[in-house]
């Protein structure tokens, strides 16, 4: 096996444009990792990326004109399946993107994000063939891009990307999944409401990997977790939170009592917290 440099092997990854060799460049990292055959190569230059590589389908438009349709229509039940197909397309580049970008951090970091990079990799392909047996393939249906948006805003620091991308976007997923999955399964759609309790659980852990480096990271500067966010979240414009917190998940994920409080002022925007 030729050693693979870790962040150049990322921004490899990172930046191919076409997903079968994004994903087999993403798991071969993850496993070269854990055979210990990747080499350290920090020299490698951080160069900014306004974009990952992706194919030029799908279409990428405001949210606002993202398609909605009735979960109970066929087509609806195809663009439910996309959407999530294309936010776990963008958290296998957000992971990519924590290894190359960062610098300078322990070691047990860049496992942490490689293993989330692979197992999001692993959802991919599972929606992708879902989206297959309902007729349809990912790119056929429009997306947006505000999970990518956001890590170009914190593409300057890794204290405010573990702020703000895992413990905010990506755990929005841990909120809406068990509601989707009620309405699935009310729709008779048992497949895929089954197929997202293996996507909640990773992602439970995708989350706690955020919430543990922001914890380090806070503590190494010497600065308070839960006012820091709030500052963060102001700061940044990040999107809103929802109303309907899975506390449970999130609890399981790494969040305090005290977090959760602060989350859920923040939903309802309460301009005290």
């Amino acid at each position: 096996m030729i050693p693979i440099g870790l962040h150049s092997g990322a921004h490899a990854a990172l930046t191919s444009s076409c997903i079968v060799d994004k994903l087999a460049r993403t798991n071969a990292l993850y496993a070269a990792w854990r055979a210990g055959k990747l080499t350290w190569d920090e020299m490698t230059p951080v160069l900014p990326i306004c974009r990952p590589g992706r194919p030029e389908r799908p279409l990428l438009v405001p949210p606002n004109q993202v398609a909605r349709r009735q979960l109970s229509t066929l087509d609806g039940r195809v663009a439910l399946v996309h959407s999530i197909a294309h936010i776990e397309f963008n958290a296998v580049n957000l992971a990519l993107d924590a290894v190359y970008r960062f610098h300078g951090m322990p070691e047990a970091y860049y496992g942490d994000w490689l293993k989330v990079a692979a197992e999001e990799a692993c959802h991919f392909t599972l929606l992708a063939g879902r989206l297959a047996e309902l007729g349809a393939s990912y790119g056929d249906v429009s997306a947006h891009n505000g999970l990518w948006e956001m890590a170009v805003k914190t593409g300057h620091d890794v204290l405010v990307r573990m702020a703000l991308v895992p413990r905010i976007l990506e755990a929005r997923g841990l909120d809406v999944t068990p509601g989707i999955q009620k309405r699935l399964r009310q729709c008779g759609d048992t497949v895929t409401a089954d197929l997202l309790d293996i996507i909640l659980c990773d992602e439970i852990g995708h989350v706690a990997i955020g919430n543990h480096w922001y914890r380090q990271l806070c503590e190494q500067r010497g600065l308070e977790p839960v006012d820091t966010f709030r500052h963060l979240y102001r700061e940044y414009g990040a999107p809103m939170i929802s109303q309907d917190l899975n506390r449970d998940a999130r609890r399981r994920a790494g969040f305090d009592e005290i977090e959760l409080q602060l989350l859920t002022s923040l939903s309802i925007g309460n301009p005290a917290m």
